[in-house]
Formats: C-alpha cells, structure tokens, sequence
C-alpha cells in the first residue's frame, strides 16, 4: 500500500486524528482511503488529492481549488443520499477531505453483474434525484452523476458522491476553454455543446444512468471519444426494452432539450411509482394516483378539484355538504419516500407546553449552521394587510367563493387572528393563544404558530415568492417526513378561493411516535404561496380533534387578494 509517490501510506496520521488504514478507490482528482478517526473512534473515508504539475502552474491551481469547491458544495447539500463531509484537513498543503464511509458497493461494481429490475433501478434512482433536488435547492449542480459515483450501503441507503466538479452558482467556472471535466458517456449534449449545465443536465445523466441500470449497457457509448460525443450530440438512443414502467420515463430524460425533460418533482413521484408498484401517471407526473385503499391516512382531506376557478370548477361550498365525509372523489396518490428535504420541520413534541414547544420550533426553525438550512414547514403567501371579512377574488364584483364562519354544532367560539404581516387572518377556537413568529420581508418564509397548550398545533407560513407549485411543495414535505421515519401521503388537488391549492395529509412514524401532519398549500395569482398546517398524534382522541380544528381553520381561512 502506499501514495502516488511511492512513499507508504497505510498507517500516516492525516490532521493529527485520521490514521489511513486501507485503500479503497481512486479517481483522476485522487485517491479515496478508509481511515480511523481516532478522536472519536470512528471509520471515516479521507480524500487524498492528485494534483497535476507544480504548485504554480495555472492547472494545479485549478485542481486545487475544484478540490475545495468539492468540499464545500458536498457540506452544503444536507440530504441522507448525499454523502457527508466531516472535515477538510491541509496536509502538504493540500486541501484531503475527510467524509463517511459507506459500507457497500458502487452501482457500477452492481452493474458489472448484470443489469436490474426496473423496481431496484427506480429505487435507487429516487434516492439518486432527491440529492438533486437538495443539490438544486443550494445551487448547485452536480455534473458528473454516473454508476460510479452512486453507492449503494447497508439497510438499502443509496448515497450520491463525489461533488469534486461541481458547478456552483454565482462561482466562477475553473475550467478552460477546451477542458472537459466529467464522464463523456453520461454528460448532457448542452454542456457538450458549450451551452453550459443547468439541473437539467443532471437529469439527463440520470437518464442515462437508469437506462444503463435496467437495459444492461449504456445508451450513448461508442468505440471512440469522438463517435460517443458524436451519439451524445445527434443519436437517439435505442428504445428502451427491458424498462417496463421505466421507458417513458427514460425516454424524456433523454431529450435533447433540457427545456423538455420534466422536472426533478416529476421525475421522483414517476420513480416513487415504479419503486413501490403503483400505476404510472401519464402526462404530468406530479398529478395524483388512485389510493382508494388509504382512506385511514386522509379520512378528511378536501374535494378533488385542480386548478384555479377559470379553467376548472371551483370546490363544493361546505356550507351545503356540512356533513360529508371529504376526499371521496376523484384521485389521489399515495407516497412513501426515502429522502429528507434540506428544509427540515421538526416533529411535534408530545405534549408540549409553549416554552418547551418554542425551543423545538426554533430548532427545528430556520437555523443556519455550516450554511446547511434546517428549517420549518413554510408555505408562501401575501404581504398586503389582512382582508376584512370574506374574501373574494381580485378585480372582480362576485358573490363571495368561500362561506362566513359557521358556528359549530358543539358551541365552541372561534374568534379572528389577523395576521397583518402574513396579509392574512386566521379563525381559531378562542383558547388558542399565538406564542411564536418568525421571519420578514428580508428575511423569508413568514411564519405565525398557535397552541393551546395541548398537543395539536396550528401554524401558517407566507412566502412572497412561490418556492414551487402547491403540488411540488407538498412532495417536497413529503419527502421531510420521510426523513423522520415510516411515512404515507396523500395528496388531494383542490382550488381555494379560485386559487390552485394541494391537500397534503401525512402520517409518519418515529421513535414509536405515530404523527398526522394535515396541510393546505395556496398558490395566488401574484405567485404567493400560503401553507396552513395542523400537527397531531395519530390514534388518539387528539386526532379528531385536529381534524376537526383543521378543517375549521381551513374553512375559515382569509387571505387578502
């Protein structure tokens, strides 16, 4: 065993506490060993860099500082398929780069076996475009996605690797006219054309990747680099026959125009259905499915009706059907994913009082730490000032779209709670009190949280820019969930005064704990984004109530066009 010079290298202590212990792999931007970290007793994987030339010529600089950038795009990306950075230790004044280590195999070692089911391929693909979708959120785009740099570990765990040339946005590009980084066979025909590389362009080496996986070769692979560019740039690739419920997919992430391909939410809830053995939606892959059979997770969730009033018909008035049981009609979806988004809401306590539950809401808040955003569920919404009494829609003279509060059966008061900031008022039962706020013009989502010392909670969150679509948000929470344990969502299209909205019903598992998450996204016209959520443990007399406090809430809900 021993370094690129020769020298031994089983046994050198790096950074005064990673002893190298064994070689485990090595690339063109250096060699990966397995390390004890003797500080706290722990295998690590440590980087050791391979520069080119002298430390003062221009490549070597460029190396070294793709090398950095390496460090800090990984430690960005907060997401259990993305593999984490511990540490960055100089050693001969090279930046090695000390991670976990993850026990396992890359899927191209896999491959060499032969090729998989489109299940395992889709399963693996789903961890795959959740790191991307965390990537994407910072920024950042990966750029050399392949079956090498995709390691399969213990318990199933998929982990995307090597951020080594990553394109960071706002940074300036470290290569020269004329150099080429990444794998050819896998790289997208914009960045082969100069056009440079968006997250598309991650898409499509994942494209490339699933074909790979199912079909037992890869698509665009010639005898030569000049033939393989030449496929990459101008071939189609042969239709895909061992895909099964793959093929369309694999098919649009092949597009030669990125502006074609689907998004990464559309790609994930296409693999979550593979994976899990669902139908396949056709069209736009973030619609719902039939989940006739998971009425126990969403026993109230709203009408099935999508879009805004314009094109569609706007929902039942409640007032009409007070006693109908919600969600009876149309599609939805039901959707257990293995990621956790980077914004991270934390579960609710069990039984909380207000200053236990405002340190679990701050630490599950908008923390920033390492330049890792942890945070709360947020929904975006309005800035105006709250509307007075019922809302209707802008520039029009209509009747109002949603009834006056009703009076419920069992007496209980509600009384309005103008959220002037969050250009909203909220109607709650009178013994809940609001204990914390969060958030600003400048500093966004805007977030009002009420309790009422019991363990259902109620909070709505504003952005004043849409981060995604009701549907895309509500997957993105569904995948934070996820994070937490077990999980199930259903999702239910609806429309809110005229405006396109998702339904979101979730129960997870963790640590013992059942939880049920009901939440309520709202997409305006002016591209705000509002989200209604209500917390409760599952199985206990709680859940009927927060059921019931959501449905109310939501009924009564004003937001100010």
């Amino acid at each position: 065993m021993s370094e690129d010079g020769g020298r031994p290298a089983g046994g050198r202590l790096i950074g005064g506490r990673y002893r190298l212990t064994e070689r485990i792999g090595s690339g063109g931007m250096g060699t990966v060993w397995r390390a004890a970290d003797e500080l706290v007793g722990r295998d690590v994987a440590v980087k050791q860099p391979r520069l080119p030339g002298d430390p003062q010529d221009a490549a070597h600089q460029r190396a070294y500082h793709r090398l950095q950038r390496e460090a800090r795009a990984a430690a960005r990306v907060e997401h259990p398929g993305a593999v984490a950075i511990h540490d960055v230790v100089v050693e001969d004044g090279l930046p090695w780069i000390v991670m976990e280590l993850i026990r396992g195999e890359s899927l191209h070692e896999v491959l060499r076996r032969g090729a998989l089911p489109p299940a395992e391929a889709a399963r693996i693909g789903l961890a795959v475009v959740g790191a991307l979708r965390a990537a994407h959120a910072k920024g950042i785009v990966h750029r050399d996605v392949k079956p090498a740099n995709v390691l399969l570990g213990e318990h199933g765990r998929v982990v995307l690797t090597d951020f080594g040339i990553a394109h960071i946005q706002g940074e300036e590009s470290l290569t020269t006219t004329g150099e080429f980084v990444g794998s050819l066979e896998f790289i997208a025909p914009e960045r082969m054309s100069g056009r440079g590389a968006g997250p598309a362009a991650d898409l499509w080496s994942l494209g490339v990747c699933l074909y790979a996986a199912v079909e037992g070769w890869s698509p665009f692979r010639r005898t030569t680099l000049e033939s393989t560019l030449a496929a990459i740039l101008s071939a189609e690739p042969p239709q895909p026959e061992r895909a099964g419920p793959l093929g369309p997919l694999i098919v649009r992430l092949l597009a030669k125009d990125p502006d074609r391909r689907p998004e990464t939410g559309e790609v994930a809830a296409a693999l979550e259905s593979v994976a899990e053995g669902w139908p396949v939606p056709h069209g736009d892959l973030t619609a719902p499915q039939e989940a006739s059979g998971l009425r126990q997770f969403a026993e109230d969730t709203g009408t099935v009706r999508v879009g805004r009033a314009s094109s569609v018909p706007p929902a039942p008035d409640p007032a009409q059907e007070p006693e109908r049981a919600e969600g009876t009609e149309g599609a939805a979806a039901d959707t257990r994913t293995d990621a956790v988004d980077p914004v991270r809401p934390a579960p609710p306590e069990p039984r909380r009082r207000p200053s236990r539950l405002l340190a679990g809401t701050l630490a599950g808040g908008l923390l920033i730490a390492g330049g890792v955003w942890l945070g709360t569920s947020f929904a975006d919404g309005g800035s105006g000032p709250a509307g007075k009494g019922t809302p209707v829609r802008a520039g029009t003279d209509s009747a109002p779209l949603v009834p006056e509060p009703k009076t419920p059966a069992d007496g209980e008061v509600w009384t309005a709670r103008p959220e002037k900031d969050l250009g909203a008022v909220l109607h709650l039962p009178r013994q809940y009190v609001r204990f914390h706020e969060q958030g600003g013009a400048d500093d966004q989502p805007r977030m009002a949280i009420y309790d009422n010392d019991e363990v259902v909670q109620v909070r709505l969150t504003q952005w004043d820019k849409a981060p995604a679509s009701p549907m895309g948000r509500a997957r993105e929470q569904a995948e934070t969930w996820a994070g937490y344990g077990k999980s199930k969502t259903l999702y239910t299209p609806t429309s809110f005064h005229g405006y396109e909205a998702v339904i979101a019903d979730t129960t997870y598992e963790t640590e013992g704990t059942v939880t049920r998450v009901m939440e309520l996204m709202v997409l305006t016209d002016d591209s705000r984004m509002y989200e209604l959520r209500v917390d409760m443990p599952k199985g206990t007399a709680h859940e009927k109530r927060g059921t019931a406090v959501f449905k109310g809430v939501r009924e009564r809900l004003e937001i100010d066009p």
